[in-house]
């Protein structure tokens, strides 16, 4: 690809660009993974309705993963809760890493957290 074609002139650039954007809008979802902001399309397509409704279909499927194990009480909304705890000082991380955090999210995990949670008062 030459610098001099006007069909992919400053797609490389724009691409990075928001390729390299780690901010990530959300509705007003009760445990949504994004800040609020206003709605636009995303690096891959995604609108921010659409990112937040994949992230939680993904906390849900992890839910009916812990109640396969006999966990049945835990919901999609305490699996956010649990892995977004760690987000509240650093910020919302890159959706790659939220979405490995969801998915690799242990049983023993969410029990300690769930446990610490209900030492500090924090409702779960």
């Amino acid at each position: 690809m030459e610098k001099d074609d006007p069909q992919h002139s400053g797609s490389l650039r724009d691409t990075a660009a928001d390729n390299n954007s780690t901010e990530h809008p959300a509705e007003e979802d009760s445990y949504s993974p994004l800040p609020a902001a206003s709605e636009q399309e995303h690096s891959g397509g995604l609108s921010e309705q659409e990112l937040n409704e994949s992230i939680e279909s993904i906390c849900n499927s992890k839910a009916e993963e812990f109640h396969m194990l006999g966990y049945e009480q835990v919901t999609g909304s305490d699996i956010w809760d649990c892995v977004s705890d760690k987000y509240l000082k650093s910020g919302i991380p890159p959706l790659h890493r939220v979405i490995n955090d969801i998915l690799s999210l242990k049983t023993t995990q969410f029990m300690n957290w769930m446990t610490m949670s209900i030492y500090k008062d924090r409702p779960f």
